[in-house]
């Protein structure tokens, strides 16, 4: 897992008042920044650009993250690090067919309080992946891992054949994440705006279904789609 900034609570009294804007203005930077790299890229976003984006000097943007890794980092952090803990508490549960199924849809909401980020690492793999190594990676890695690792222990995708587990996997991955990086582009093809809430709530049950016909219930009628008996 890979470390995170440390957070501490705001405690009530005098320090709460500074703390609470300090933590406003660190929530600024952050969203300045994700959009920054997902539209420019690391490489392309410089700290004055962010600074410049939410009306800041760079003394003060330090005095909240000390360099552009640091501020990179916590961008990543703030975006994967609840999905990875959605599919380690996921994991953790005894029946994982329930638990999948609300996977996806909180998945789809954590990823909706951010539609930037899923353009953030399509940029970043577009540009050759320089940044995957290691930092980025270290995010995407683990979650690929989780997620192999739920399938597997899913009962219905026993009849799956091992070696195609980790492609179901990267087959819903693009599903989900390729729903954000293309909705600014079929926003201006179509007038329709993919990240409203209806079409969140459309996109969700598209993804429930796919989930169940891919993983159908043991209990209904019917072999799981592409099983061939030996």
């Amino acid at each position: 897992m890979p470390p995170r900034p440390l957070r501490s609570a705001a405690r009530p009294g005098p320090a709460s008042a500074p703390r609470r804007r300090g933590e406003i203005t660190a929530a600024r930077i952050l969203d300045a920044a994700e959009a920054l790299f997902a539209e420019r890229g690391y490489a392309g976003t410089t700290l004055r650009d962010v600074a410049d984006a939410v009306g800041l000097r760079i003394p003060s943007l330090y005095n909240h993250f000390p360099s552009k890794d640091a501020l990179y980092a916590a961008v990543l952090e703030r975006g994967f690090g609840p999905v990875l803990d959605l599919l380690g508490e996921t994991l953790a549960r005894p029946d994982a067919r329930p638990a999948g199924h609300e996977l996806g849809e909180r998945v789809m909401r954590l990823l909706a309080a951010h539609p930037t980020l899923p353009r953030l690492i399509l940029h970043e793999t577009l540009a050759g992946g320089q940044r995957l190594t290691p930092m980025l990676r270290a995010w995407v890695g683990p979650a690929f891992a989780r997620a192999d690792a739920l399938v597997e222990r899913t009962p219905t995708a026993r009849p799956w054949p091992p070696d195609l587990a980790p492609l179901f996997v990267l087959a819903m991955y693009h599903v989900v994440v390729g729903y954000f990086t293309i909705a600014p582009l079929y926003r201006d093809l179509s007038g329709v705006d993919l990240l409203s809430e209806p079409m969140i709530e459309r996109q969700t049950r598209l993804l429930r279904r796919m989930v169940d016909a891919l993983l159908p219930d043991p209990d209904a009628a019917g072999p799981p789609p592409g099983r061939r008996d030996t």
